[in-house]
């Protein structure tokens, strides 16, 4: 089809299209009406002009035009999906507390609520005790130096009590939310320095610590709190921040399988057992540990990070484990970084390269900080900007890290089943088939220029185009 007649058949097609139609909101989205034939469509672009602002809709027709495709085919169903969200770290919750009581609940609101303003935040990981973006350093079991507490007679969640208190009025705006949860460290009582950065777990802790997890998912349910799933321990190759452990993969597999599986057996947790949980560039480390027949009757999947490696390593693990599920846990955005390229390095690779690569979530990293990126603890990250600013009281800002995730968790609810869609040289994808029979596609442009395209699905086509450094989500 020659440009001039494509752009004729677009005049045609909104005027068709729009004629007797009612607009919808802006801010709509799942008390939209999913008209025959109609394509919703939603934009954020990376030069912050738009950002997830409903465009004008697209329809399907049966007119053939030489446009590049993308080809969604339902018949190809591949995982399901969990959910799309953040870390509610301490440090989220600390600042989230400084807004009004009004402007908290609004927050919180659109942050996890369903309506039509909202986006639908699904998933949630927690730090078990402190991570590196809490104002201070502990664990549930703090102990005078010289000091061991091996029945745990001291443990207690009273730290999290704010934490607990916010996961309280989230679960009553979204009581089906799922939660994962990770340690940085065990109490310094348990590691053979003594220190709360780095070191090891002593072996004859193992028990005890296997214990400690128990102690912790029991708390939380005698909170109205279900753990999902827990990892042994956040990014256990990465003993230089504050706190953190080292735990290389046969320590990680011998205490899954010695210890925190039996434990977990013997006291009916059902909460799921997750690997590795740190960056692509180590598959080896969670197909050794699942290698272990011992070990894998307890383990569930295993989770990723991406401040190294390929996002490809996730299908690595799946391909040598197809019976394990995968699950990828946390990316940050920083404070040097810009919204055009964090916009679409992420959205190519956190949401997109994640969801392809068979992983059943996609988290960034922290939910909320200040405008001097804190709190963080001694040593912590001080670069880490969360997807809310909170400025003082009663304003807050929304950073490219709400808008990715925004662009998946608004339209893919818990449930959803990844389908197959193509690619292009310009254009990454991934399609869904959700709970209520819509199909969702999201598209991120890493190109210069606009891609003109056709969504084609069921021998129809939608002709398409996508602004430079973009990402859309349709839905029909």
């Amino acid at each position: 089809m020659k440009l001039h007649s494509l752009y004729s058949f677009f005049l045609k097609s909104t005027a068709l299209l729009f004629s007797g139609a009612v607009l919808l909101p802006l801010s709509s989205c799942q008390s939209v009406t999913y008209a025959e034939n109609r394509v919703q469509v939603w934009l954020t672009k990376g030069d912050e002009s738009v950002k997830l602002q409903q465009q004008k809709p697209i329809v399907f027709t049966n007119q053939p035009n030489d446009l590049q495709n993308i080809e969604i085919d339902d018949s190809q169903r591949f995982q399901n999906v969990d959910g799309f969200g953040y870390t509610l770290t301490g440090g989220s919750v600390e600042v989230l507390n400084r807004l009004t009581s009004s402007k908290r609940k609004a927050l919180l609101q659109e942050l996890f609520g369903k309506d039509e303003n909202s986006i639908s935040i699904s998933y949630l990981r927690l730090s078990i005790g402190a991570s590196d973006l809490d104002g201070e350093v502990f664990s549930y079991n703090d102990l005078p130096q010289g000091q061991t507490d091996p029945t745990l007679s001291k443990f207690s969640l009273t730290r999290d009590k704010d934490l607990i208190a916010m996961l309280k009025e989230i679960l009553t705006i979204n009581p089906k939310i799922k939660i994962i949860a990770a340690p940085w460290s065990p109490p310094v009582w348990m590691k053979d320095n003594g220190k709360s950065i780095g070191g090891s777990l002593k072996p004859e802790f193992y028990d005890t610590y296997a214990n400690y997890f128990v102690k912790y998912i029991q708390g939380m349910q005698k909170e109205g709190i279900t753990i999902d799933a827990i990892t042994p321990q956040n990014e256990p190759l990465h003993p230089g921040n504050n706190p953190s452990l080292l735990m290389v993969s046969d320590q990680q597999r011998d205490f899954i399988k010695q210890s925190l599986g039996p434990i977990f057996k013997s006291n009916n947790i059902k909460t799921k057992i997750v690997v590795y949980d740190h960056n692509c560039n180590k598959p080896e480390y969670a197909i050794n540990i699942l290698n272990d027949p011992e070990a894998a009757q307890y383990i569930n999947g295993s989770a990723f990070h991406l401040y190294e490696g390929d996002i490809s390593a996730l299908s690595t693990v799946h391909n040598a484990h197809p019976d394990k599920n995968l699950y990828f846990t946390e990316q940050w955005t920083g404070s040097k970084g810009t919204f055009n390229e964090d916009l679409n390095w992420h959205a190519k690779n956190v949401i997109i390269g994640s969801m392809r690569n068979w992983s059943k979530i996609a988290l960034e990293w922290n939910l909320a900080n200040d405008t001097q990126f804190k709190p963080h603890t001694p040593g912590g990250c001080t670069e880490c900007k969360g997807a809310i600013t909170v400025s003082d009281r009663e304003n807050f800002t929304r950073n490219v890290g709400y808008y990715i995730i925004a662009h998946a968790s608004k339209f893919v609810p818990a449930n959803s089943q990844r389908i197959s869609s193509t690619q292009t040289e310009h254009l990454s994808t991934v399609a869904f088939r959700t709970p209520e029979s819509k199909t969702v596609l999201i598209v991120q442009n890493y190109s210069n220029n606009t891609e003109n395209f056709n969504i084609k699905f069921k021998n129809k086509t939608a002709p398409v185009n996508i602004t430079a450094n973009s990402v859309a989500t349709y839905i029909f």
